[in-house]
């Protein structure tokens, strides 16, 4: 038997009925067909799961779809604007050469937007430590980290 839950996904308001025991991440993925969300650990480890819930950075394989209800949600396919104009940190994950295999992408770009919204990030050392929920197994984090700088300048 489903929880009915609304809440407001990528600006759209929305009701669906929930398993009590499903995952955020699973809903969004699999109900909402939002694959860019990706399942990488199941522990909240990777970070590739991570979402906006109400302008904050969570990682949608931490917590249930019911515990969103009523909730605001941004995902990697909300980030750009209407018009398909890339959101700044997009637009310098892309120039400064910021991902290889793509995967911990999605989650990297939803928790750096985050990291310049809401932290200090005017060092390489503060941006390391602001991203370190999120982990990428192929660029050595150099391009990140100047992706993020490069998008802090045109965010602020």
């Amino acid at each position: 038997m489903g929880i009915p839950i609304t809440l407001k996904i990528n600006g759209q308001t929305l009701t669906r009925e929930v398993a009590p025991e499903q995952l955020l991440v699973q809903f969004i993925r699999e109900d909402l067909a939002l694959t860019g969300t990706h399942v990488g650990c199941d522990t909240s480890q990777c970070g590739a799961c991570t979402i906006h819930l109400n302008g904050r950075a969570v990682k949608a394989c931490a917590m249930l779809a019911v515990q969103a209800n009523g909730s605001e949600i941004t995902t990697i396919e909300g980030l750009a604007a209407e018009d398909g104009t890339l959101h700044p940190m997009q637009a310098a994950f892309k120039e400064c050469h910021g991902l290889q295999c793509g995967f911990c992408t999605p989650g990297m770009v939803m928790s750096a937007v985050d990291l310049v919204k809401h932290h200090s990030c005017k060092t390489e050392v503060e941006i390391r430590a602001g991203l370190e929920g999120n982990l990428c197994r192929c660029t050595g984090y150099q391009n990140i980290v100047r992706a993020v700088q490069t998008a802090a300048q045109s965010m602020k």
